[in-house]
């Protein structure tokens, strides 16, 4: 549901109002309590981001870039390693497993 800019135009007073698209628009103002409230125009139901710090998360540094392509080398590494000693080692005989009928 977007949010909505209202202005009156008796006392001038500004308000965001969240409503539905579908919703009819206001006309009494909140302040004064006359009908003259109007919708805004504006950019409609753009993404606003209110606060800071949303950007930190989103965009790592180059250290932190290099460190994880480090770290992913050094782990592919250390797979094929372990993929080839699992190959030279033998595998143990398996026993065929004895039946006993006691009757």
């Amino acid at each position: 549901m977007p949010t909505y800019d209202y202005e009156c135009d008796a006392c001038e007073h500004t308000l965001e109002i969240f409503q539905g698209i579908n919703d009819p628009i206001k006309k009494k103002c909140p302040k004064c309590k006359k009908n003259k409230l109007k919708r805004l125009f504006g950019s409609g139901a753009a993404i606003v981001f209110k606060g800071s710090g949303f950007y930190q998360t989103d965009y790592r540094s180059e250290g932190y870039k290099k460190a994880a392509k480090a770290d992913k080398k050094s782990k592919i590494a250390s797979k094929s390693g372990s993929k080839s000693e699992a190959k030279s080692t033998p595998k143990a005989e398996s026993k065929p497993k004895s039946s006993s009928k006691d009757s």
